[in-house]
């Protein structure tokens, strides 16, 4: 080697190891301990955790009462020590926070309910099982009535067709009773233009009325066909079936393209004479259990995923008829919209619980829950529609116009390009909705509804139980409830969120 070499002649000494960037060491080295102000605030929120989450976990965990028959178990002066969290009562409470007053013969009910709503949900919400669709109208449409009759219970005295008669009949009486009530301010009116005007309107909507009379007639006739042999659901059910499949057949392209639409429709209807003959509503049906004595999460459950479901479709309604180009339309969805906003979900409960039975007509009522029900659905159904707007603007003008150039109508465009990019835009909005909602629902023990809150307020009334940290357990186990429901809500929308934006990471 020669002298000129660039090569070194003696080794080079060792440097000092690097500071470790990953692990728990390297995260506390970089993150928390790298700077004065991050070495503070780690401090700080050390001693926030320390003054906050040990005495929770010393209070439902280290402190706690775990086995008791009643209110003793849990005193201080009987346990030698202070008491934590008294579990006794939650586990004494348990079935009452689950089904409220609900008879204790008929909780399988409850439990079937709860069952089969899994089974159809939770292959919903894994994307890659296949039958979606059918999935899908299970769920959101055969479900329900299956859970109200199991819920609530009563069978059925017709199917279809007593039904249509009975609403055309009762439209009609009240039509005919209007029509009368104009044509005899027009008699007594001392204008007579106007009285002539008036009884003229009133001529018309009487024989509207008639009509309508007229064509419940043939309703009536099937039905007392129905009555005569005996077997009135099975008759009305038969009927309308092939009624039914026969309108669908013929409207699918008949001979050559409707045998897929006709065999659908009498698997559903199929479908119908099963959950009918299993249920035994032609038969009156399982013992009616009144609503007031739903309680508990059962009442949680059913007006959160209520309120969830259906708010959907009158939010999508509202959002597409706020952008309508239809003056009408619009002004109706703006005025929809802001009135529901305008006002609290407890003027709602209020409303719809004691004010709306003063606007039903002659001896039509709704149950209670029933009627809160659909005042949450509304309300949230108003909130999801500025959601949903939001989502819709975010969506380009060009999408539309590109998708009118291949030649699709205005409602493919929505349903297929519009309305699944403005959906995945607002998912965290609505989920916020959902979460927001699902907590909302315990408003509902101002109007005599007893949810899993409610419940739990009603049960420390119990002198058996009263004990000077029942009121804290009982508070910290619904918290508990409903943290794990809505952290489960908000991750599986993150997930969603995720996989359907997938091509954004790519």
């Amino acid at each position: 080697m020669s002298n000129t070499s660039f090569v070194a002649r003696e080794l080079v000494a060792e440097r000092a190891a690097p500071v470790r960037s990953t692990g728990f060491v390297g995260f506390v080295q970089t993150r928390l301990l790298n700077s004065p102000t991050n070495i503070l605030l780690t401090v700080v929120s050390l001693l926030l955790l320390w003054f906050t989450i040990a005495p929770t976990v010393k209070f439902l965990l280290i402190d706690a009462v775990w086995q008791g028959q009643d209110r003793t178990a849990c005193l201080p002066e009987n346990v030698g020590h202070a008491v934590g969290a008294c579990w006794p009562f939650v586990q004494a409470k348990f079935t009452q926070f689950i089904y409220g007053f609900y008879p204790e013969p008929e909780r399988w009910r409850v439990n079937l309910t709860f069952l089969l709503g899994a089974l159809l949900l939770l292959p919903l919400l894994i994307p890659r099982l296949p039958a979606k669709s059918v999935n899908a109208g299970l769920f959101f449409l055969a479900f329900p009535v299956v859970a109200f009759f199991l819920l609530y219970g009563g069978g059925i005295n017709g199917f279809g067709i007593s039904w249509a008669a009975d609403f055309l009949s009762t439209v009609a009486v009240h039509i005919t009773e209007i029509g009368r009530r104009l044509r005899s301010m027009g008699l007594l009116s001392d204008i007579a233009v106007f009285g002539d005007l008036l009884r003229l309107i009133g001529n018309g909507i009487v024989a509207f009325g008639d009509g309508l009379q007229l064509v419940a007639l043939p309703f009536d006739w099937l039905r007392n066909e129905g009555v005569n042999r005996g077997e009135p659901v099975w008759f009305e059910l038969a009927a309308t079936t092939i009624t039914v499949s026969l309108l669908v057949f013929l409207s699918n392209g008949h001979v050559r393209n409707g045998w897929r639409a006709l065999a659908s429709t009498i698997f559903i209807f199929i479908g119908v004479a099963a959950v009918i003959a299993l249920l035994r509503l032609d038969r009156g049906g399982l013992p009616i259990v009144d609503t007031r004595l739903w309680g508990g999460l059962l009442v949680t459950l059913v007006v959160s995923i209520t309120g969830i479901v259906t708010s959907m479709p009158v939010g999508i309604a509202l959002a597409l008829g706020r952008r309508s180009t239809i003056p009408l339309i619009r002004l109706f969805s703006i005025a929809f919209i802001e009135f529901w906003r305008g006002v609290p979900l407890i003027t709602v409960l209020f409303f719809a619980t004691y004010m709306l039975p003063l606007f039903l007509p002659g001896n039509f009522t709704v149950d209670g829950l029933v009627r809160a029900l659909i005042g949450i659905a509304l309300f949230a159904g108003a909130y999801n529609a500025e959601v949903i707007r939001g989502g819709l603007q975010a969506i380009p003008r060009g999408q539309a116009e590109a998708a009118s150039a291949l030649g699709l109508s205005w409602w493919k465009t929505t349903r297929l390009v519009v309305m699944p990019q403005a959906l995945r835009h607002v998912i965290p909005g609505l989920v916020n909705s959902f979460i927001a909602l699902l907590k909302d629902t315990s408003l509902v023990s101002i109007v005599a509804l007893f949810d899993l809150l409610g419940q739990l307020r009603a049960s420390f009334a119990d002198p058996n139980w009263s004990t000077p940290t029942t009121l804290f357990t009982g508070f910290a186990f619904t918290g508990i409830m409903y943290f794990v429901m809505c952290f489960g809500i908000s991750r599986y929308s993150l997930f969603v969120e995720h996989r359907l934006n997938v091509h954004r990471r790519s």
